[in-house]
């Protein structure tokens, strides 16, 4: 039998237990362009605090509706820590951006957009119980599936995003970036799963990815081409190319075009699972020595205590 024709199968040695980690991050000595020399890549990342905080907001927001529908009590102990993970996710990067209005760039006409798309648009409709309201849900649960194919495919380039550190990085920001990506891959499978558990049509797979990608490329390029235009060490003269993104991924400092091309046919494969995709132990093995991860670690630790004593 072919792999197109076998149904998802899950890596058991991938699961782990999830939980929040309350991070915090002190953005006082990163410069605006935290990747030296490179404005284009380094505001090309910065999408991500653009995008993050509202769309996790909303991811977080669904999955508490689609809570009810969850029989099997692993996977509601999994959506429940994903829900922990991505509400600390989307206040991290929300912190971002009152650092980059100071230094010159106000985010807040595209963060409105944002904010629009996700309350608006893709938020809570006015429908009657039932079918059409069931329905609704179960497309925002399949589209949180697809976003969260390539956030785990960002998270898992980031942690091996070495280039990064050769060109010297700002620390903080890189924390930030690989803290995140960690717990994506840490917890890339929960809303495959979720969608597989509540409903699982191949069809609405694959719809609602190709809704998913294009959104995501328009509000990304938008992202990047709305950064470069407003950054004020430029002078207007800041242009967000096609050209620039393969350069870039060429060198290491951004995510290949290619690779990403080769994730599609990947996620559309009927024996896709997500697990097969990424290593935990690598995820973990960084929390357990991410600055801000550790940091956190050790007052949860210092509360209990005091709790105890």
């Amino acid at each position: 039998m072919s792999n197109t024709q076998q149904g998802p199968v899950p890596v058991a040695s991938e699961w782990t237990p999830l939980k929040a980690r309350h991070v915090s991050f002190d953005w006082a000595d990163t410069p605006l362009h935290w990747l030296p020399g490179q404005p284009f890549a380094t505001h090309t990342i910065n999408v991500l605090h653009l995008l993050l905080p509202a769309g996790e907001r909303w991811f977080v927001h669904v999955y508490r509706q689609a809570l009810p529908l969850i029989t099997d009590e692993r996977l509601r102990g999994d959506v429940i820590g994903f829900i922990g993970q991505e509400a600390m996710h989307s206040q991290a990067h929300d912190d971002v951006l009152p650092h980059l209005k100071a230094q010159g760039l106000d985010p807040t006409p595209y963060t409105a957009q944002v904010d629009w798309l996700f309350e608006k648009l893709l938020g809570d409709r006015t429908l009657p119980p039932g079918r059409a309201r069931r329905w609704w849900l179960l497309e925002r649960i399949a589209i949180i599936a697809a976003i969260e194919h390539y956030t785990a495919f960002l998270g898992d380039w980031v942690l091996n995003a070495d280039e990064l550190d050769r060109r010297g990085a700002d620390p903080t920001m890189l924390d930030l970036l690989r803290w995140h990506g960690a717990e994506e891959v840490e917890h890339r499978s929960v809303a495959f799963e979720l969608f597989e558990h509540v409903d699982g049509s191949y069809r609405r797979r694959a719809r609602t990815w190709a809704t998913a990608f294009t959104a995501l490329v328009f509000l990304w390029q938008r992202g990047a081409r709305f950064f470069m235009e407003n950054d004020p060490t430029l002078n207007g003269t800041g242009r967000a190319r096609v050209s620039d993104f393969v350069r870039d991924g060429r060198r290491g400092l951004l995510p290949a075009p290619g690779a990403m091309a080769r994730s599609i046919p990947r996620y559309l494969s009927r024996s896709y699972h997500p697990s097969q995709e990424g290593s935990t132990a690598q995820a973990v093995a960084y929390l357990a020595s991410s600055p801000a991860a550790t940091a956190a670690e050790a007052r949860t630790a210092e509360a209990r205590t005091s709790g105890g004593s």
